[in-house]
């Protein structure tokens, strides 16, 4: 049985023998990973210990746009001030990747709405995996993490990127003993979790960080909530492109959020070297299956696909516009359609409207210090 790495948003490393139940497989794996991630909720000290510092539990105020739903925020994993700042700290520092080089913002940077223009990121000593590193904008509410759904929750998702041999390349164990070294880190993680450091703080800090990264004052939300100069009449005769039944964008990507966080074969290619969703469930009908991106920001985080193998909006058009290949396992709403110029203009100005300046410049998501 040989083994595959599982790189870029990924899991760890899978058997590629094709008699695997991989159900099965994931399910223990998961079951594992979350046993020990819980084993790690016990005390940090003994009843009659004090913690060198007090918990701290003051709430954070998560600014919710009137027309989205409130987030589901794990109970075991409330926001306080002091988890976001240890996140938010712990996002951009390098500490957290085996040789120093890279920072969970290396891959996610503001100015691209916490993605990255490269098809795929570097890893440490410029490694590469095999996907496209996603926009982080409202994953506040997703229930399951990563384009193939593989990660089973946010707080969770942390320890694929920082054990990942193609991108920090570290153990979480290693990087808590580095930041038990620095007095800042001790305190913080005493006042947002009352333990030292460790693998269980990391990877939540990070989760509660990520969590306030919430995006919805682009001009179009102007548009819905009754700003009918917000979009333009260009914009306008996109958008009613886009939700029409002629291109049925907005049948995958309706909602808030402008997806629906369904896994789909968009008929990239006839033959997929990245599986997608059938990595996780084994269901041949999810062969090359991925999950449904917001396009919020969409005009910033180009290139596009799982792969990065699309340039720019033009090129997303034009696969769509094709009717993409004719794998077995493409969703049966890509048929094709034609654009005349001024509609592909039209559309691809209500693409740029769903972005947010505020979101890119907002000084609460950057770097500390």
């Amino acid at each position: 049985m040989g083994w595959r790495p599982y790189a870029k948003e990924g899991l760890h490393p899978v058997p590629t023998c094709p008699a695997m139940n991989r159900i099965c497989w994931w399910n223990i794996i998961a079951t594992a990973l979350w046993g020990s991630l819980l084993g790690l909720v016990l005390p940090a000290c003994s009843p009659e210990e004090e913690p060198a510092s007090p918990l701290d539990l003051t709430p954070y105020e998560l600014e919710v746009p009137a027309h989205f739903p409130y987030p589901d925020i794990p109970e075991d994993n409330v926001l306080t001030e002091a988890r976001v700042e240890l996140g938010r700290r712990l996002f951009y520092d390098p500490i957290l990747s085996r040789d120093r080089s890279i920072s969970c913002a290396s891959c996610h940077k503001q100015h691209l709405a916490f993605a990255d223009d490269q098809p795929i990121s570097p890893g440490i000593a410029g490694r590469l995996g095999f996907r496209n590193s996603p926009t982080l904008a409202n994953v506040a509410w997703l229930n399951e993490v990563n384009k193939d759904g593989g990660v089973i929750r946010l707080d969770l998702q942390a320890t694929v990127p920082l054990e990942d041999h193609a991108e920090m390349d570290f153990q979480g164990i290693l990087a808590a003993e580095r930041l038990k070294e620095i007095p800042l880190y001790r305190a913080l993680s005493l006042r947002a979790y009352e333990r030292e450091p460790s693998t269980y703080v990391i990877v939540r800090a990070l989760a509660a960080f990520q969590r306030t990264l919430i995006s919805g004052a682009a001009a179009y939300d102007a548009y819905l909530q009754g700003d009918e100069q917000a979009l333009d009449p260009s914009q306008q005769r996109g958008m009613e492109l886009f939700f029409s039944d002629r291109l049925q964008c907005g049948s995958c990507h309706g909602g808030f959020n402008l997806t629906d966080n369904s896994y789909r074969n968009n008929g990239l290619y006839e033959q997929y070297e990245d599986h997608g969703r059938f990595r996780i469930t084994g269901d041949p009908m999810e062969m090359g299956a991925f999950r449904v991106p917001t396009l919020r920001n969409v005009a910033l985080t180009a290139p596009y696909m799982h792969d990065g193998s699309l340039p720019d909006l033009d090129a997303v058009l034009d696969h769509y516009a094709s009717g993409g290949s004719n794998h077995p396992a493409k969703d049966t709403r890509i048929q094709g359609f034609s654009l005349n110029a001024q509609e592909r203009e039209d559309l691809i100005l209500f693409l740029q409207s769903l972005s947010d300046p505020a979101f890119l410049s907002n000084p609460d998501f950057g770097p500390l210090d």
